[in-house]
């Protein structure tokens, strides 16, 4: 429904230069923070249909909430009220939300430049290079919007597990250096971003291709009409012709133009990147007509025949100026390669997206004083340079945008460097016990200063037992003594519970280990562990050898390792996606005159360090808590009459042919299911005996049939 309504909303002009769509104002494009806001006449044509006219109109929580505090009624009814108005609120931003990206979706996102569809799936394009990027998805439901707009399946919604920016990626090398034909534009910002000087190493043969001045036009039709006769002019001098355009939609209505006037040509893009090698390989020969995007050719010598060199080379035709000087030299670059003839020439017209950011309405009016008929162009040295120093200008404000980026991702990047580290740890089985007794420290020490203050002795001893499962090792009257003691004291008996817990479940899986290892060691390398916390189950898969050989100890470690990657894992995500709301809201600190990237600096890291208290607190009251959950035999057998009875007592593995499955399985067993409860194991039971479930079946028939899976 919301889809529909952002239908009657969207202007059939799409001019995404457009910052005020009027007749009738409806909403507001805001270009510069990439945001879509309704008006008051917007608001009304959305809501024309609800029986609420504020449907969509956020309400001053802050406001409401103070009314209610000055209302005469009880606690109770008080809260009953805040918890309505916060509910109510939390649905309208989310709402609003949801509008704001299909009015995106509808406004600033155009399909076959930005997006293309292929097999009922939204696929996004690359700016720079024209190619799809295959995988990638716009996040906080842009994509979703972008696919109901489309009438495609719309695909569940993508969660960042991690993220890093490219210029904080390529940091991370110990060596940094590259090689490209077009770097000299970008000098200034390699050196600034990655400390880079740009060498400029001339050409194995000088190069001889004539770039002619860009030809202006007023309009895109005249724009147009002029290349497609400039096309068939090269064809008739036996030249191959290759046509560059800025999105898949021109390349398209080119290929239809060219259609019209007969004229045989291949078209590279997007949607057909599968017969780039064919196409390029046959740009260079006489009279073919090449149609792509930025993508053609890149990196390759299009060969030529001797019979084009001798009519000119390959010709080069611009349909747009791009923002980027890169791109229109990658784009030249395809010509007079390796002492090759040819030539490049760009077309302009004065409502290309460049040129209308740079006064194009005021030469408009001059070329109209001048008398410029329709098709007639402005071609001089002067116009070229003027409008390579505007795109100079967009640039730099792009830069300086990747700048700020860069400046926002260097406050994640310790936080970052950090928590993989910890990752790592655990991931490789290095320092984890010291990563763990730090863990107890720091959540011991945070329990007694958050207590300590208020002098809660009944806070801190419920804290203590939530999170270490252990008796208070202190009295309400010592309390009052010194914070490091107490600290000391609450670790302690932490450090002692932790090791008789590890102790007593090594304790309790090594004698099934020893008989699993001793009777069928030789079919088995790993096994899995059920432990609980009490809350949840973890599949703990671990080598039988190491199990058997370290008399159940490994098994500690593995529960450890499974145990701090699921919480580090998790508690990173929603961090992620905090961080991301939260450099959304500090934008606003502009309008107080204040930096944002100093308050994102500062919010962060308050962030940064719950997340860790968080993480510390619930790592440690897993491993205090973790367990191996055992039924005695009385039980299995009052059970017996009502279910089929599980007479494993832990299920174990072939690498060959399951340990894929079960080793994903490990990993995610955090999800809450319900691995096998270890039973004890009683007397053994032969193949032919009477099956103990009471059914009269032999065992191998019953519950023996799957003896090799248990």
């Amino acid at each position: 429904a919301l889809m529909l309504e952002t239908e009657s909303l969207y202007m059939q002009d799409n001019n995404r230069q457009m910052h005020v769509v009027t007749d009738p104002l409806f909403f507001v494009i805001d270009e510069k923070n990439n945001g879509v806001d309704l008006t008051d006449k917007g608001l009304d044509i959305i809501s024309k249909h609800m029986e609420d006219p504020n449907f969509f109109v956020m309400p001053d929580i802050g406001a409401q909430l103070s009314e209610l505090e000055n209302e005469n009624i009880t606690a109770a009814e008080k809260q009953e009220k805040k918890d309505a108005l916060l509910q109510e609120y939390a649905i309208k931003q989310e709402r609003t939300h949801t509008v704001h990206q299909l009015l995106k979706a509808y406004t600033l996102f155009n399909n076959d430049e930005e997006y293309v569809v292929i097999d009922n799936k939204v696929k996004i394009v690359d700016e720079q290079t024209g190619r799809i990027m295959e995988g990638r998805r716009y996040s906080d439901g842009l994509h979703q919007a972008i696919e109901a707009k489309e009438r495609v399946k719309v695909e569940a919604a993508t969660q960042t597990f991690a993220t890093i920016t490219l210029q904080n990626y390529f940091r991370m090398y110990h060596k940094l250096a590259g090689m490209t034909g077009t770097a000299e534009t970008e000098a200034g910002e390699l050196w600034d971003i990655y400390k880079l000087d740009v060498v400029t190493i001339p050409t194995n043969k000088p190069v001889i291709r004539n770039d002619m001045n860009d030809r202006v036009y007023k309009t895109k039709r005249e724009k147009y009409n002029a290349v497609i006769d400039e096309i068939a002019g090269i064809v008739e001098a036996g030249r191959p012709v290759l046509v560059g355009t800025t999105s898949v939609e021109i390349s398209e209505l080119l290929s239809r133009m060219l259609k019209l006037r007969k004229i045989e040509h291949n078209v590279l893009n997007a949607k057909l990147h599968q017969r780039e090698a064919e196409i390029v390989a046959q740009a260079g020969q006489r009279g073919i007509v090449t149609i792509a995007t930025n993508m053609a050719g890149r990196g390759t010598d299009i060969k030529l025949s001797d019979s084009v060199r001798a009519a000119g080379g390959l010709t080069i035709i611009g349909t747009e100026r791009h923002e980027s000087r890169r791109v229109d030299r990658q784009l030249r670059g395809r010509s007079g390669r390796q002492g090759d003839p040819g030539s490049s020439v760009f077309f302009v017209s004065l409502e290309d997206n460049l040129m209308r950011l740079f006064s194009s309405d005021r030469i408009a009016k001059v070329m109209d004083r001048l008398g410029f008929k329709e098709g007639e162009m402005i071609e001089h040295s002067m116009v070229s340079r003027s409008i390579e120093k505007a795109q100079r200008k967009v640039e730099e404000n792009n830069f300086g945008i990747r700048k700020r980026l860069l400046e926002y991702d260097d406050v994640m990047n310790s936080q970052r460097e950090l928590v993989y580290s910890k990752r790592h740890h655990a991931l490789m089985g290095e320092r984890i016990g010291l990563d763990i007794m730090n863990m107890m420290y720091d959540s011991a020490a945070t329990m007694v200063e958050n207590n300590l203050s208020s002098s809660d002795y009944d806070g801190l001893q419920e804290s203590v037992l939530k999170t270490f499962a252990i008796e208070m090792p202190f009295s309400n009257d010592e309390m009052r003594g010194d914070k490091q003691l107490l600290i000391d004291k609450l670790y302690e008996a932490v450090i002692e519970a932790f090791n008789r817990k590890s102790e007593n479940l090594a304790t309790t899986a090594y004698p099934v280990i020893k008989q699993v290892y001793e009777q069928q060691g030789d079919r088995y390398d790993n096994i899995m562990v059920p432990v609980t916390d009490g809350k949840r189950f973890y599949n703990i898969t671990c080598n039988l050898k190491e199990a058997y050989e370290s008399g159940g100890k490994s098994i500690n470690k593995a529960f450890q390792k499974t145990v701090l990657l699921y919480t580090i894992d998790d508690a990173w995500k929603e961090h992620l996606r905090d961080l991301d709301q939260l450099r959304q809201s500090v934008q606003a600190a502009s309008y107080e005159q204040k930096d944002p990237l100093l308050i994102f600096k500062i919010e962060s890291f308050g962030l940064f360090r719950d997340m860790l208290d968080s993480t510390n607190r619930k790592c440690v009251a897993i491993l205090m808590r973790g367990s191996i959950p055992v039924r005695e035999p009385e039980q299995l057998r009052e059970a017996l009459p009502e279910k089929r009875q599980d007479f494993s007592r832990y299920r174990t593995q072939k690498d060959s042919l399951s340990e894929q499955h079960e080793g994903a399985e490990a990993a995610g067993g955090a999800d809450g299911s319900v691995g096998h409860t270890p039973l004890k194991v009683g007397p053994k039971i032969g193949r032919n005996d009477p099956c103990p479930c009471g059914s009269g079946k032999k065992y191998k028939s019953c519950h023996g049939r799957n003896e090799n899976e248990i």
